[in-house]
């Protein structure tokens, strides 16, 4: 039997006539690591200080570990939250800053002291105890954030992109830190970021919300694999999924891709006849053919090369991005021949923007 730790059931939130949470239902299982990802103002940092009642819920229930919380102050929710800043107490060592919440709950200095260095030996600090936080760098900093939140034992962790501030490395770094601290502490994480390769690296179960609702919940190959819809296809996959306005044959076993000078693919699915689609296909689906085998022939606008990766973009309207896992000799200008397994196509439709099989 699944134990939720967290259930939210028909959430929403007003601030005046605006509806920033529109009948959020999620449930979260002990354990799990859940991401809530999506562009800005999407609703995700709403939803995850709502959960942590920083902000109150117009409508719904909110339950964690088994009991209501609806109106229940922050301090008796126990969730520990992690920030984009770190709010570090700069006047106080990071044993200082780790053992404070637990000092104003009356526990004794010494037990404080071992249950301090307890986690620092746990998130890598033990060497730091002593010193301040303008002595450490930013991801000591965000270390000593995680370890004063580890240091409640709480029933769920919050993070509020909890990365911004890093430089590129350190994130990905921390990132690896934060989902094996998880796994250590076998914790219930609810994770917040703008970043979807942080959500598909480090989460469960990745939640992508638009407009204050959830447009789809999964594990993050099941998003990947089967988006519900073209918001969520092109969100989901770096760099985003390429999209062409099309029509099924007349056949039924082709598409009409109406590129500025249109182009037909097979196609074996059952699609109604002349119905308008978007037919995406991602970046990395594609590769170079002769013209024997070529589906597609188009010339190319751009070529970016990575060393490991080429990205190219096509003169066509719309354009599309290829990525090709070499040092493809390609020169902007060339017409190139491409070729894919029609099972990668992703067909919407082009009025709803609604996934269609």
């Amino acid at each position: 039997m699944t134990v939720h730790q967290i259930e939210l059931t028909g959430i929403n939130k007003y601030y005046g006539a605006y509806h920033a949470l529109r009948d959020i239902d999620l449930k979260i299982r002990k354990g799990a690591f859940v991401a809530l990802v999506g562009p800005s103002g999407c609703g995700k940092s709403t939803l995850l200080r709502s959960l942590a009642g920083l902000e109150t819920i117009s409508s719904g229930d909110l339950v964690i570990a088994g009991a209501k919380m609806n109106g229940v102050p922050p301090r008796k929710r126990d969730l520990a939250m992690v920030f984009q800043s770190y709010a570090l107490y700069p006047h106080m060592t990071v044993e200082q800053n780790l053992t404070y919440s637990l000092r104003i709950r009356g526990i004794d200095k010494a037990e404080a002291k071992r249950k301090a260095e307890e986690v620092a030996a746990t998130t890598g600090l033990s060497h730091l105890l002593g010193r301040y936080p303008r002595e450490l760098s930013g991801g000591q900093r965000q270390r000593v954030a995680m370890s004063r939140a580890i240091i409640r034992n709480p029933k769920a962790f919050l993070f509020d992109e909890p990365l911004s501030n890093l430089d590129a490395a350190l994130r990905v770094h921390m990132r690896k830190e934060i989902r094996a601290l998880h796994d250590r502490l076998k914790a219930t994480s609810v994770y917040v970021t703008h970043d979807q390769i942080e959500a598909m690296t480090m989460a469960d179960h990745v939640v992508v919300m638009r407009q204050g609702i959830i447009e789809q919940q999964g594990a993050p190959l099941d998003l990947y694999d089967r988006p519900v819809n073209k918001f969520v296809a092109g969100f989901i996959g770096s760099p985003a999924m390429n999209f062409v306005p099309a029509s099924s044959g007349s056949d039924g076993k082709s598409l009409l891709l109406e590129f500025d000078e249109p182009q037909t693919i097979p196609f074996m699915k059952p699609v109604k006849a002349g119905q308008p689609l978007l037919v995406g296909i991602r970046p990395e689906h594609f590769e170079l053919a002769g013209d024997a085998d070529a589906m597609l022939r188009l010339p190319v606008g751009a070529v970016e090369t990575t060393g490991a990766s080429s990205y190219i973009t096509t003169a066509t309207q719309p354009e599309l991005v290829i990525v090709l896992n070499n040092r493809a000799a390609i020169r902007s200008g060339e017409v190139i021949g491409l070729c894919f397994d029609p099972s990668h196509l992703h067909l919407f439709d082009q009025q709803t923007e609604i996934r269609l099989g």
